[in-house]
């Protein structure tokens, strides 16, 4: 492959983000963005005492100084670094957070977890905050754009490794970086974007995705200190995109910037597993809502080839394996009805009925389907065969959660970590995030009394 040395790519990019104003922003991405962080915290509620956090919190605990940062739904504080690492984590570990669907990218994670981060450590306003992360999530989405799909199948975890440029850009964005530190943060994030899918279903997909908040976020406060970078991270001839032997439409990265904005392209999940997954729920949900003691004898689902190449897992073991497991997620949802927290973990991969249900689910790739639609055949006992078909799934950029299907998702989530935290304040102050003038207290609301 001939190594094209494209110069001014990353240049381009970073003039964009310095150069962007909250008044560029239209209402419904400002309001987008706000949602973004509505899932955000939501997710990481969740996630904020699972197993993998907990190891990691303890971990990263024994060699921290610091104590100046929230842990989102914990009493624990910890140095910005550590916090970013341990919130982003905590937003994807259960397979929760959202997805921008052209990609499948999960945005908010790294690029609001290391804002927060830096937000209590300088003093930013509401609009600042709410810029950066939109502007964080063009930057990841745009630089994944330009090498989808293809290095996703290879095996990259597209969230670690463009997460870090949108972490970078994001908290570049909330220091004031100059045109010229912007290129050295996403030159020094370049260097660190790493994450591969072998890792899914284990608590080590976990780590390059807090790095991706956290490295971000160091890779901006390193280029504030005036620790430099190459001029062409993204393009040049030993640059990101050669190095993963991509031949990236550079037409992505800066085309059409401020005319459409990727934020909007934002999937938030109903459930906690891989999105691909998604819409075979619906299906089989709606069914089993209709038909709650019904035998059945065989499910097969047909959908993106995605579909079978990430989710098409009969043997599993763990409850992190089944988030990724379109076999568990059907078995589960027919035994039990629904396709909660519950539902995705160790106990409900032991339960015998989830077991012997798995064994009757047949996976078929067809790529006439996209990534949020899929068909699904049930057949039962009683001879019948009943076919169901989803085109775009629930809490996809098409078919979307509401703004109060949101607000239900964060008190659940925060209800099953502690019955007796009132999730109101955290809404409240999230909906009127554009009118406030400090925001450092944003994510302390979210931590218990």
């Amino acid at each position: 492959m001939t190594m094209l040395h494209k110069l001014g790519v990353t240049e381009g990019l970073a003039q964009r983000v310095v150069a962007t104003r909250w008044d560029d922003i239209p209402a419904q991405v400002r309001h987008q963005a706000k949602r973004s962080l509505m899932n955000f915290f939501a997710v990481t509620l969740a996630g904020c005492r699972s197993q993998p956090v907990e190891i990691a919190l303890r971990s990263l605990a024994e060699f921290s100084g610091g104590r100046q940062v929230t842990v989102v739904g914990r009493s624990e504080r910890i140095d910005a670094l550590s916090a970013a690492f341990l919130n982003a984590a905590a937003a994807n570990v259960h397979d929760f957070c959202d997805t921008h669907t052209p990609t499948v990218i999960h945005p908010t994670a790294p690029v609001a977890a290391a804002l927060l981060a830096l937000a209590e450590l300088r003093q930013a306003s509401g609009p600042e905050l709410l810029l950066a992360l939109i502007l964080g999530n063009e930057v990841q989405a745009r630089i994944g754009l330009a090498i989808s799909p293809s290095h996703y199948a290879r095996g990259w975890h597209i969230t670690s490794t463009c997460g870090v440029f949108g972490a970078a850009a994001a908290t570049g964005r909330l220091a004031a970086l100059g045109e010229r530190q912007m290129v050295w943060a996403l030159g020094i994030a370049a260097t660190q974007s790493a994450g591969l899918c072998e890792c899914l279903g284990t608590a080590a997909k976990s780590v390059s995705v807090g790095n991706a908040a956290r490295n971000g976020l160091w890779s901006a406060l390193l280029a504030e200190q005036g620790f430099d970078g190459p001029p062409e991270p993204l393009a040049g001839v030993q640059g990101f995109y050669h190095a993963l032997g991509e031949k990236p439409d550079l037409s992505h990265i800066t085309d059409a910037w401020g005319e459409r904005w990727e934020i909007m392209a934002t999937s938030y999940k109903p459930y906690p597993c891989g999105f691909v997954i998604h819409p075979v729920l619906d299906c089989v949900l709606d069914w089993r809502a209709d038909h709650p003691t019904a035998d059945v004898t065989r499910v097969v689902v047909r959908g993106h080839p995605l579909l079978g190449v990430r989710t098409d897992r009969p043997n599993i073991s763990t409850g992190r394996e089944s988030q990724v497991s379109v076999q568990h997620a059907v078995a589960a949802a027919l035994v039990t009805g629904q396709a909660g927290l519950d539902q995705f973990t160790d106990a409900c991969v032991r339960d015998p009925k989830v077991q012997a249900l798995r064994s009757k689910v047949e996976v078929e790739r067809d790529e006439s389907f996209s990534t949020i639609a899929a068909a699904v055949e049930i057949a039962t006992a009683d001879g019948k065969i009943h076919r169901l078909a989803q085109a775009a799934a629930r809490g996809s950029d098409v078919n979307p959660l509401s703004d109060r299907d949101l607000e239900g998702k964060l008190r659940t989530a925060a209800a099953g970590w502690d019955p007796r935290y009132d999730a109101t304040p955290l809404i409240d102050a999230l909906w009127a995030l554009d009118k406030s003038a400090d925001v450092g207290k944003l994510a302390s609301l979210a931590v218990p009394r």
